[in-house]
C-alpha cells in the first residue's frame, strides 16, 4: 500500500506542479474576470443616438397618426420603464434585494440602457397618398450630406385596415429601410406600425380596446415549489441551467483527471521510464498509484470550479435555492465517473507507444462523456420518463444522468438514486478489472499498436 501512495503522490505533484496545469486551472476565473470587465466597458461605451424620419404612405388615413404617437419618445421611454418593471417582477426577489442599491443596480441599469440604446428622436411625416414609391425609396439612398433622408418608409394597404367582401383576411404593409440601419429601431417601427394598424381596425369595428385588452390579458403568475420542508420560490433559470453546471462541473473534472493520466502513462512507456518504475512496483501498484494521484488532480478541479459556483449564489443571495446534499452526490458520483474513465483511459496508455496511437482508441470512451451532453435537455425537461429511468442504470453513462435527474425540477426517489450508486460501483469494479488486466500486458509491449479487439483479447489471456 505505501508503495501505491508513493506513486500517487508522485503523479498528483508531477501534474499540479506544472505551469501549464496551474495556467489551466486559472484560466477559466481570468477569463470571466475579462468578460464580466469587458462587458461593463462596452456598457459604458452607448451608441450615437439615432435620428431622422419615418415616412408613411397611408391611404386609409387611419394609420399614420398611431404610428407618429407610438414613436413619440415620451412613448417609447414608457414603453421601456413598463419592460423594466415587468423584468422586475419577474426577478427572484433575493435577487431584487441584492440589485436595491449599489453597483448590481448601477450595473443593471447600464446593462438595459446598452441593451434597448438611447431614445431616437424621430420625425413621422406623412407623404401624400399618391405618391410615386420609387421616387419615396430615392430618400433611403445614400446621398448628399445636405439632401433628406428617410430612415424608413412605410406603405400601408387599404386591405390592411378595411378587409374587402370576400377577402379571405386583412392585407399588409410594406417597409423599406436604408442601409446599416440600427435593427432595433426597425424593431420598434414594425410593433409601432402592427400596433397601429390594430387600433384602427378595431377602432372601425366600433370596439372598445381598452376593454379588449383588459378581457384578454391575464397576470403572470409565479409558481413556487413545495418540499418537505415548506414553500419556495421557483427559479425558472435556475432550474433550467443547475443541471448544466452539475454536468460541467462533473466533465471538467472527470476529462482533466482522465486525461493526464493516459497521457502520463504514454509518455513514460515512450520514454521507457516505466521500465524503471516496474522495477520497484508492480503493474497493478502502478496503475492502482497512477488512478489515485490523478483523482486526486480532477478532485482539485472539481473543488474549485464548485466553489466559483457556490461564490457566484453566495453572492446573489440565492443559494438557499440549492439543495447542499446535491454537492455531496456530486463528489459521490465524479468517483464513479472517474474510475470508469480513468481506468479505461489507463488501458489505452499502457497499449499505445505514442499519443497519437491513441486517438484511435479513445473513441468509445468520449462516446461516453457526449452521450450525456446529448441528452441533457430531454431528461432535464422530462426527469421521470421511462427513458430517464433507464438510462439512470446504464453503465458508465449512469452517474452523468443520475446527475441530471436530481439537479432537475422533479429529483427521483432516493432509492434510484443509491440504486445507481450500487450499479456505478460494479460498473467500476468491472472497468478495473478490465483496465488492470490490459495493463498488465500492454505496459511493456512495443511495437504494432492493437486495437480494440486486441485490447479485449489481452484481458481474456491476462
Amino acid at each position: 500500500m505505501n508503495k501505491v501512495l508513493h506513486v500517487a503522490v508522485r503523479e498528483f505533484l508531477a501534474t499540479v506542479a506544472t505551469k501549464g496545469f496551474i495556467f489551466g486551472l486559472v484560466v477559466m476565473p481570468l477569463l470571466i474576470l475579462v468578460m464580466v470587465l469587458g462587458i461593463r466597458y462596452v456598457f459604458n461605451n452607448e451608441a450615437p443616438r439615432i435620428e431622422g424620419q419615418v415616412a408613411v404612405i397611408d391611404p386609409t388615413g387611419e394609420v399614420y397618426a398611431g404610428i407618429r404617437d407610438y414613436l413619440r419618445p415620451e412613448a417609447i421611454a414608457e414603453r421601456r420603464d413598463d419592460f423594466q418593471k415587468l423584468i422586475e417582477e419577474r426577478t427572484p426577489e433575493a435577487l431584487r434585494k441584492l440589485e436595491a442599491t449599489g453597483p448590481a443596480a448601477e450595473a443593471r441599469r447600464q446593462a438595459f440602457e446598452a441593451i434597448e440604446g438611447q431614445l431616437p428622436d424621430l420625425d413621422v411625416v406623412e407623404l401624400p397618398a399618391d405618391a410615386e414609391l420609387e421616387q419615396a425609396k430615392q430618400l433611403l439612398r445614400a446621398g448628399k450630406p445636405k439632401e433628406p433622408r428617410h430612415l424608413v418608409l412605410v406603405v400601408v394597404e387599404r386591405e390592411a385596415v378595411h378587409k374587402q367582401p370576400g377577402q379571405d383576411g386583412f392585407g399588409k404593409y410594406e417597409m423599406f429601410k436604408r442601409e446599416k440601419l440600427d435593427e432595433r429601431l426597425v424593431d420598434e417601427i414594425k410593433d409601432a406600425v402592427s400596433d397601429a394598424i390594430v387600433a384602427a381596425r378595431v377602432r372601425l369595428a366600433g370596439l372598445d380596446r381598452d376593454q379588449i385588452e383588459e378581457l384578454t390579458k391575464v397576470a403572470r403568475v409565479v409558481p413556487r415549489t413545495v418540499t418537505a420542508e415548506g414553500e419556495k420560490e421557483t427559479n425558472e433559470l435556475l432550474n433550467t441551467m443547475l443541471p448544466a453546471a452539475f454536468m460541467l462541473l462533473l466533465f471538467s473534472s472527470v476529462l482533466t483527471g482522465g486525461q493526464s493520466l493516459m497521457t502520463t502513462t504514454v509518455e513514460e512507456k515512450a520514454s521507457r521510464v516505466v521500465e524503471m518504475l516496474l522495477s520497484a512496483v508492480s503493474p497493478m501498484q502502478l496503475m492502482a498509484g497512477k488512478i489515485i494521484g490523478q483523482m486526486a488532480v480532477g478532485f482539485i478541479v472539481l473543488a474549485v470550479y464548485a466553489g466559483m459556483g457556490l461564490a457566484t449564489l453566495m453572492a446573489f443571495a440565492l443559494l438557499g435555492m440549492l439543495d447542499v446534499s446535491l454537492l455531496f452526490y456530486l463528489v459521490v458520483f465524479y468517483l464513479i465517473a472517474y474510475f470508469v474513465v480513468a481506468s479505461l483511459l489507463a488501458a489505452i496508455g499502457a497499449a499505445v507507444n505514442e499519443m497519437r496511437e491513441a486517438q484511435n482508441l479513445m473513441g468509445p470512451v468520449m462516446i461516453v462523456l457526449v452521450i450525456p451532453w446529448m441528452l441533457w435537455l430531454p431528461i432535464s425537461r422530462a426527469p421521470d420518463s421511462m427513458f430517464a429511468v433507464i438510462a439512470s442504470f446504464v453503465p458508465p453513462i449512469n452517474p452523468f444522468v443520475m446527475l441530471i435527474r436530481m439537479t432537475s425540477s422533479a429529483p427521483p426517489p432516493s432509492w434510484q438514486v443509491w440504486l445507481s450508486i450500487l450499479v456505478g460501483l460494479v460498473s467500476v469494479y468491472g472497468a478495473l478489472w478490465f483496465a488492470a488486466k490490459v495493463f498488465r500486458v500492454g505496459v511493456l509491449m512495443y511495437g504494432k499498436p492493437p486495437n480494440l479487439a486486441t485490447l479485449v483479447k489481452w484481458a481474456r489471456m491476462a
